[in-house]
């Protein structure tokens, strides 16, 4: 690999000849691939008992896994029912180092493609709320299509600057991660067109940006919350030195321990000042670990609470279904949402998460879970509410295994012939699952499902 002469001297400075040649024999291997699973949808165990891929555990994350990749895991009807997503393994360790319980209210600030954010929103177990944005709207897109592929109801998915969310939600959040746009050091072996892109925008040119994207981010979280900040470059400036900014301009925080791990190595704190806490940031080197390497530090924002108002007041009122939704979900799903506020805009019907004041004036791709429809009278279920439901919430359900032609059948949108036994009972909305997770809704109609699987998803 062809190396930028600066980058080589400052990797030298920050590791040493000896260890220094040890990371250059590294980027001549091939690199290795993971998988996540999603354990809002399913269980280590059961995810292992069920895939039909050969794989070995990441010994740093408890559902991470290395595969093999002639393993054509993104073919696999179960990718399409969102029980796993396909991740850099060193990637994986932010968000699994954020400790996000049950009820939390979390904010990824730079989530796209939603790596770390379908994590984030898996933790939270339908409860509390995250909110996912990235600045750019195209991104932002992909991102809302992982998230409701993993079937995560409580979402905001925002694209804004930091400047633009703070007034919002100053004071709001419980956890943070920001895995900061970086000069991608970390990223040569993988995309060696990132040594194009750091020649032009290097280290000095991100350093800014991450410290802006820092103090706006500490703003926004609570005292006594949790702020994760990652990076996939080896750049003390853009490591280091952007956590120095933020413990000397807000003096309330203070870098914490993490979970460790043998192959991670301590933060250098020579390299930036010589804060002695800064020896709590964990660097991840790819000639230690089985991975691209990476950086991060876990900060806490000492103080006392205080409840912030984030939004203006609305009239609490009974949340209730348009009628035509709640038709639907007597007929075909056992479950309700009471718990979130009911949003009908331009016919299409939202649960939005009650925690959420008023967003008025922000940028947004999705706010909650999008229900579905009301067309002509009638009620559609949309390809989200799909993916967040378990199958014994359906009243009528179909479930095909992975190996089932009609399993990929269904995914490319063609109409699915049943056998007698399999119709019987089956009428108008039907769940369609793949090994009892679901793809989507279809309707029974003759012995056959009318496919209603969303023609963005369809394969080709």
């Amino acid at each position: 690999m062809n190396l930028p002469q600066d980058f080589a001297d400052s990797m030298k400075e920050l590791l040493g000849a000896e260890e220094y040649e040890a990371y250059l024999n590294s980027a001549g291997q091939e690199r290795v691939h993971g998988l996540r699973v999603n354990t809002s949808k399913i269980t280590v165990e059961e995810f292992l008992k069920l895939t039909p891929f050969s794989l070995e555990p990441i010994p740093w994350v408890e559902n991470g896994f290395f595969y093999d990749d002639s393993q054509a895991v993104t073919k696999h009807p179960h990718y399409h029912a969102g029980l796993y997503y396909v991740q850099e393994p060193s990637a994986m360790i932010p968000a699994d180092r954020l400790p996000v319980k049950e009820g939390d209210c979390v904010l990824d600030l730079c989530a796209a493609p939603g790596g770390k954010a379908t994590e984030l929103g898996a933790k939270l177990k339908g409860t509390g709320v995250l909110v996912a944005n990235d600045i750019s709207n195209s991104r932002a897109k992909g991102l809302l299509k992982n998230l409701e592929l993993f079937g995560l109801p409580d979402i905001l998915v925002t694209s804004e600057s930091p400047q633009k969310l703070l007034p919002y939600f100053k004071g709001f959040f419980d956890k943070i991660l920001i895995d900061a746009p970086c000069s991608g050091e970390g990223m040569f072996r993988k995309d060696p067109a990132m040594i194009k892109s750091w020649i032009e925008h290097g280290p000095e040119y991100y350093a800014g940006i991450q410290k802006e994207i820092l103090l706006m981010a500490a703003d926004m979280l609570k005292p006594g919350g949790l702020l994760l900040y990652s990076t996939c470059t080896f750049s003390a400036l853009e490591d280091e030195c952007s956590i120095a900014t933020l413990l000397s301009e807000r003096m309330e925080f203070e870098v914490i321990p993490m979970k460790g791990y043998k192959g991670f190595d301590k933060g250098i704190p020579g390299a930036a000042g010589g804060d002695e806490q800064l020896r709590n940031c964990v660097r991840i080197w790819p000639h230690k670990m089985a991975g691209e390497g990476h950086f991060a530090a876990l900060l806490k924002k000492n103080g006392d609470f205080v409840a912030t108002d984030t939004g203006a007041k609305t009239k609490k009122k009974k949340q209730v279904l348009p009628k035509e939704c709640q038709e639907f979900f007597d007929q075909y799903l056992r479950l309700d949402f009471t718990d979130r506020n009911i949003t009908v805009y331009d016919n299409r019907v939202y649960a939005i998460p009650k925690a959420l004041g008023n967003i008025r004036g922000l940028r947004f791709l999705r706010t909650g879970l999008y229900l579905g429809e009301i067309k002509k009278n009638r009620f559609e279920p949309s390809q989200a509410l799909a993916m967040s439901l378990k199958r014994d919430q359906a009243v009528y359900s179909i479930s095909f295994s992975g190996s089932d032609e009609r399993t990929v059948k269904y995914l490319k949108g063609e109409t699915i012939e049943l056998e007698d036994a399999e119709a019987k009972g089956l009428k108008g909305w039907i769940l369609v699952c793949v090994d009892g997770y679901p793809l989507g809704f279809a309707k029974a109609a003759n012995g056959s499902l009318k496919n209603k699987y969303y023609p963005g998803w369809r394969l080709q």
